[in-house]
C-alpha cells in the first residue's frame, strides 16, 4: 500500500515547485523530502518529477498521481473533520487563528482566562494576517474582521460580533507641538502594503513630510508614539493608548465586523463550542471600544 505520508511530500513538492519549498512548508530537512519522494517513486515504479534549473516539473506519471493525490488529501481532511466533530471532550488541541493586532492588543487576556477555566484544552494561537483554510483543518476557529460576509466561503459557519471602526491618530506631544507651530515635518505613517486610505486625509493637521513606511502594526504604533506623524489605527488600539489622541477634524471609518468562523463538523466539538461561546461574550463586551465610543477623545 502507498504510504499517505509519502503522498503528502509529493504534494508539497508539486505545489511548491522545489524540494526546498516543500521542506520549508513541511518543516523538515531537504534529505527527508528526497527520501520520501524516492520511496513513492520506487513503490509506483515511475519517476514523478523532472529536475530542471528552474525547479521540479511533474512528469506525465506525476500529473496522473497529482489528481489522485488531491483526492486522497480531500478524503483525509474529511475523515479528520468528521471524527473531530464527534469529539465532545474538553481535553485536547484547539487551534485559533486571528490577526496580530486582535491577539496582542485585545484578546490575549481573554484567552488566558479561557485556559484557566479549561486547563485541559491545549490552545495554539496562530497570530497572522494570512487566512487559514478551515476546511483543511489548518485551524479550528478563525477570528476575522470582515467587511462583507459574502466574501467568505459558503461552507463556513459564522457568528457575527461587533462592528470595528478605525480613526486617525497622533501622539499627544506631537499634536501639542503642531498647535505651537513647531517646524518639524508631520509624516503619514503607513504599513507598506496598505498605503494611505482616502478617508484619512480630511483632518485639520496637514502632512508636511515624506511618508514613513513600516512592515507591521507594532512598528507603526511605535512610530506614531515617537511623534513622527499620524496614522490610521483601529479604535481598540488607538483609544486605549494613553500616548495617542485622535487627529482633530477626522472621522471614524468602519473596517467591518468581527466574525467567529468555524467549519462543518468541527464546530460541533465541545471545546470549539466552549471557546466560541466564551469569546463571543467577550467580544460583545468590547462593542463600545470597537466603535470608538468608549471614551471622549480629541
Amino acid at each position: 500500500m502507498i504510504d499517505w505520508d509519502d503522498v503528502r511530500y509529493f504534494l508539497a513538492v508539486a505545489r511548491g515547485g522545489s524540494v526546498r519549498a516543500a521542506a520549508g512548508h513541511l518543516e523538515v530537512n531537504h534529505s527527508t523530502v528526497l527520501r520520501r519522494i524516492g520511496q513513492l517513486e520506487e513503490r509506483l515504479g515511475a519517476h514523478m518529477f523532472e529536475k530542471l534549473p528552474s525547479g521540479y516539473r511533474l512528469t506525465e506519471a506525476g500529473k496522473e498521481v497529482l489528481e489522485l493525490a488531491n483526492q486522497m488529501e480531500a478524503s483525509s481532511h474529511q475523515l479528520e473533520t468528521r471524527v473531530f466533530g464527534r469529539d465532545q471532550s474538553v481535553r485536547g488541541l484547539l487551534r485559533v487563528t486571528l490577526t496580530p493586532p486582535l491577539a496582542t492588543h485585545l484578546l490575549m487576556p481573554d484567552f488566558a482566562d479561557f485556559t484557566l477555566l479549561h486547563p485541559d484544552i491545549e490552545m495554539e494561537i496562530m497570530s497572522t494576517g494570512e487566512l487559514a483554510n478551515l476546511t483543511n483543518r489548518e485551524a479550528d476557529v478563525a477570528i476575522r474582521v470582515v467587511y462583507d460576509r459574502k466574501t467568505l466561503p459558503l461552507n463556513l459557519h459564522g457568528l457575527k460580533g461587533p462592528e470595528v471602526f478605525g480613526g486617525v491618530y497622533m501622539s499627544y506631544d506631537r499634536l501639542a507641538a503642531w498647535r505651537a507651530r513647531a517646524p518639524d515635518p508631520i509624516r503619514w505613517i503607513v504599513i507598506s502594503i496598505h498605503g494611505i486610505p482616502e478617508w484619512a486625509g480630511e483632518g485639520e493637521v496637514r502632512i508636511t513630510g515624506a511618508p514613513f513606511r513600516t512592515t507591521d502594526v507594532e512598528a507603526q504604533i511605535a512610530a506614531v508614539r515617537q511623534g513622527l506623524g499620524m496614522t490610521t489605527l483601529p479604535c481598540f488600539i488607538g483609544d486605549a493608548d494613553p500616548l495617542l489622541v485622535r487627529v482633530p477634524g477626522t472621522d471614524l471609518h468602519m473596517y467591518g465586523a468581527v466574525w467567529l468562523l468555524t467549519q462543518g463538523e468541527t464546530r460541533r466539538t465541545k471545546r470549539v463550542q466552549l471557546f466560541t461561546e466564551f469569546v463571543s461574550r467577550r467580544l460583545a463586551a468590547y462593542a463600545l471600544l470597537f466603535a470608538g465610543l468608549s471614551q471622549s477623545r480629541g
